[in-house]
């Protein structure tokens, strides 16, 4: 029997009767990230990396939940267990499973540029990998953050020019505290979205460094504050909420603005390539670095990516998740 199998629940491990981010209740939980999609409620108990726990904390609630570093290994019934950097956003883990030399690595979410915020992402030699592919067509290729990061302050720096608020939407927990990081403070205040705000209290309060910020309360108007940026999550930039600002021009933060049909799909007056994902060549450098024997990929282009592993070498195969990877309909302004 192989030392992780995939079920209706998860992907399971018997040797040491633990799932890694299951969808459906289970006893125990091996988590990679806080992202809902991975980091559900409802399991027995949680161990997860002790820079993620403080974020699981907050979205879940009251949970039993264990940490671990990165890099040690926990005994759990016959399996050696350990958590790696996939840089995805902070605390985010690679686990390494091995039961009587069999080594798996399950990915979660990576992305292999440092962000600066992240623990770096390192490759974990294995005979078995389990990646996503969010973003695994040859169209996906991102351009270095500190590029984005200026076409962002340009762009806030133009707004103020003509009178107008940016407001940008990312994802309240990585790609908002990323992007927090790469704009330029002088330019005016930044201001967040209570989603966004709460989650850069709980970092904070970890040791994260991140630029000043100003909650945006019921009251608070864009007049109160000129020249400021807006962070918000995707779904608050279209609601009532944000009409307080007058008028506004809307960006949104992701890897899919690669597509120009996504852009005019979502209505924003900007689209920002940048994503907490791997690109194309990201996901091909960190499958060779593993030197994995077989490749399993879940969410994402799925049968594209698996049909040219096949034809590039490797021994590939898709497996079905209810992950749902980076989507920007799926954070709403709540």
């Amino acid at each position: 029997m192989p030392a992780l199998t995939f079920t209706d629940r998860g992907i399971y491990c018997a040797a040491g009767d633990f799932y890694i981010d299951p969808w459906r209740p289970v006893d125990r939980a091996l988590i990679t990230h806080g992202h809902a999609d991975h980091a559900r409620p409802g399991m027995g108990r949680y161990l997860c990396t002790d820079i993620a726990a403080p974020v699981l904390r907050h979205r879940l609630g009251d949970i039993n939940i264990e940490t671990v570093p990165y890099g040690a290994t926990l005994t759990l019934g016959a399996a050696q267990v350990s958590f790696h950097p996939a840089g995805h956003v902070p605390g985010s883990a690679q686990i390494r499973v091995e039961v009587k030399g069999e080594v798996w690595v399950c990915s979660g979410d990576y992305k292999i540029e440092n962000d600066g915020l992240s623990t770096p992402f390192e490759p974990v030699r294995c005979h078995h990998f389990i990646t996503e592919s969010t973003f695994g067509l040859p169209v996906f290729r991102w351009q270095p953050q500190a590029d984005v990061a200026h076409q962002i302050n340009s762009w806030w720096a133009a707004c103020v020019a003509q009178g107008k608020t940016p407001m940008l939407g990312a994802y309240s927990l990585g790609k908002a505290q990323r992007l927090l990081t790469m704009l330029d403070p002088s330019i005016g205040p930044i201001l967040t979205h209570g989603a966004v705000e709460n989650t850069n209290a709980v970092l904070r309060a970890q040791g994260v460094t991140l630029p000043d910020t100003l909650h945006v309360t019921p009251d608070m108007t864009g007049k109160d504050h000129p020249n400021a940026l807006v962070i918000a999550p995707p779904g608050a930039l279209g609601a009532d909420w944000a009409k307080r600002f007058g008028t506004v021009e809307t960006g949104f933060a992701s890897g899919w603005m690669a597509l120009r049909g996504i852009r005019r799909r979502r209505g924003g007056d900007r689209g920002f390539v940048i994503s907490d994902h791997a690109d194309w060549p990201g996901l091909l450098s960190a499958i060779k670095e593993t030197e994995a024997e077989n490749i399993y990929v879940t969410h994402g282009y799925t049968e594209i990516f698996t049909r040219y592993l096949n034809e590039a070498g490797w021994t590939a195969a898709v497996v079905s998740t209810e992950y749902e990877g980076d989507s920007l309909e799926t954070e709403s302004a709540a």
